[in-house]
């Protein structure tokens, strides 16, 4: 779309951005939907005064997500496809947090007390051990991290999901906005997760593309291309969501092999 077709947020989507979103352009024709505010019994205080995101009423393609991802430089908002199966988005049971508390932490910090709480998880983290080996190297992009996330948007929305829409200014800051809590019962809180989201996006070109109701799904356009790489990633993968390895091949090593070149990261939290 030209510029010259632009034309400022409708007034429902500019409540995302707390009175910020002046100036924003958008050039999309958005379905039918409506803002999520979080439920009052999981914030009874009230402490967010505004939506938390935008969620159409029906599933959407993938050239619609396509489209908003091409506007989010301009617009602000980042599209994430929604699983609609056993969340509850529309009901609001939610629990946002400030997007500015994920610069509070990082990457290497939450692998390395992640690591010290899970060692005596029944997996096998050979070559590891009880030693966290950090963060792994960045990897070499293949393509574009937008043109891989378009075509991961194409897998995930054949699952038939709505979609949502959050104020946020890189896409692993909308677990934090949207108040997402699919790894609730391996850490109670997103926003150090989100950290390490960042840090993918830094690394290896990793973009949200989805979420459910404790289901990650990242597009991922510079992968590890050596066992050897995919080792160090593994650890990450981890510390982040250990049920890849403990209802997966249960070894670091095996798991390491399934990553390689692997253009998508699938997490899910038991």
């Amino acid at each position: 779309m030209a510029d010259h077709e632009l034309r400022q947020l409708p007034l429902d989507l500019e409540l995302l951005f707390g009175g910020g979103g002046d100036g924003r352009a958008f050039g999309v024709d958005l379905p039918s939907g409506s803002l999520v505010w979080p439920d009052p019994e999981y914030d009874p205080l009230r402490t967010h005064h505004r939506p938390s995101f935008w969620l159409s009423d029906d599933p959407v393609q993938a050239g619609l997500w396509t489209r908003l991802r091409e506007e989010h430089r301009r617009s602000g908002l980042w599209p994430v496809l929604l699983e609609d199966g056993v969340q509850p988005w529309a009901a609001g049971q939610i629990a946002p947090d400030s997007v500015a508390e994920i610069d509070h932490y990082t990457a290497a910090g939450f692998m390395a007390e992640a690591w010290r709480d899970l060692i005596n998880r029944e997996a096998d983290l050979a070559p590891f051990g009880d030693d966290c080996p950090g963060p792994a190297d960045p990897g070499e992009p293949v393509a574009h991290p937008d043109v891989v996330a378009d075509w991961y948007a194409g897998v995930v929305a054949e699952r038939r999901t709505p979609l949502g829409l959050a104020a946020v200014e890189r896409g692993a800051d909308a677990l934090v906005a949207i108040g997402w809590q699919g790894a609730l019962h391996h850490n109670e809180w997103t926003v150090p997760l989100a950290a390490v989201v960042r840090s993918w996006e830094d690394r290896f070109g990793a973009r949200v593309v989805g979420l459910g109701f404790n289901t990650l799904d990242l597009s991922i356009a510079a992968p590890p291309a050596t066992p050897e790489h995919a080792l160090r990633v593994a650890a990450e993968h981890w510390t982040f969501c250990p049920d890849t390895l403990l209802q997966g091949p249960g070894t670091l090593v095996d798991y390491a092999h399934e990553i390689v070149g692997q253009n998508a990261w699938s997490f899910w939290w038991d």
